[in-house]
């Protein structure tokens, strides 16, 4: 069950991303909550479908094409939602993801890692664009949203870690280490901003099903594969996360019953990053 909080009624939230799994479930549970909700994503179809769910539900939402990685397309999008809603009050970075060229295999003999590049054959390009995507896509709209929030009461910025910035997971370096600095960013920001009445905390999600990892995790037939029987078995929890399952720390900690609440990043993992594997 969604909770229930008055704060969020007429403000307006912009999630970046937010055609993706996780974030389009956000931009609901927002706009639930009485939110304007400004849903931003590179695929504006996505975008547009997300906003048609919540607008045919009663709620207030728009869809706005944006690339996170241009600056121009970013203030391009605040254009447009001022124009619509009005200034930022809320953001949510939550675009970001992986790429095969950002991706290993491992060091040891195996048949099955031959179809996967050794860390010496990494592609710079491939490291570079996992790195753009997640740090320099969490950092532009920052850049371009938080002008509005300057000194206005209530002003939240809620970036998405991983658990992989607590603890690196084997095959996937590139995404380790961007979401590594996205924690270092929201502390550092949290400093910055601190005098500004905006507050700067971050989500580090554990394991949850995406568009991106289900091949990883689920096998054709919908069953764990090798990699997914491992992660589950270091989640005490014993399962994977549910996009709701964020519901509960999101509406809490960009609320005002969290206003003494910055440069946190809040594992939401059912256990993982508490598990020592013993």
């Amino acid at each position: 069950m969604v909770p229930a909080y008055s704060d969020y009624i007429g403000k307006n939230v912009v999630i970046t991303g937010g055609a993706g799994v996780i974030c389009s479930h956000m931009a609901h549970t927002f706009a639930s909550q009485g939110a304007n909700v400004a849903i931003l994503d590179i695929d504006q179809a996505a975008a547009n479908q997300i906003a048609a769910e919540i607008t045919n539900k009663g709620g207030s939402a728009i869809a706005i094409a944006a690339d996170v990685l241009s600056k121009q397309s970013l203030l391009n999008a605040r254009q447009i939602l001022h124009d619509r809603f009005g200034p930022c009050q809320i953001l949510i970075n939550g675009a970001g993801g992986n790429h095969p060229k950002g991706t290993t295999g491992m060091l040891e003999h195996d048949e099955t890692q031959k179809s996967l590049t050794s860390f010496f054959d990494l592609d710079p390009e491939g490291i570079q664009f996992v790195f753009n995507l997640n740090f320099i896509g969490t950092l532009l709209p920052t850049q371009v949203f938080a002008e509005d929030m300057v000194n206005n009461e209530g002003s939240v910025i809620l970036n998405i870690s991983s658990m992989n910035a607590f603890r690196p997971l084997t095959k996937i370096p590139a995404y380790s280490g961007a979401k590594a600095a996205v924690s270092n960013f929201t502390e550092w920001l949290a400093v910055y901003f601190a005098k500004s009445n905006i507050r700067v905390n971050a989500l580090a999600p554990g394991f949850f099903l995406t568009n991106q990892n289900r091949a990883l995790l689920l096998d054709e037939n919908e069953q764990l594969t090798p990699r997914g029987r491992t992660i589950l078995g270091h989640t005490p929890q014993g399962r994977f996360g549910e996009p709701e399952d964020l519901d509960g720390a999101m509406l809490w900690i960009c609320s005002e019953s969290a206003r003494f609440v910055t440069g946190i990043v809040l594992p939401v993992d059912g256990g993982f990053n508490a598990f020592s594997g013993v």
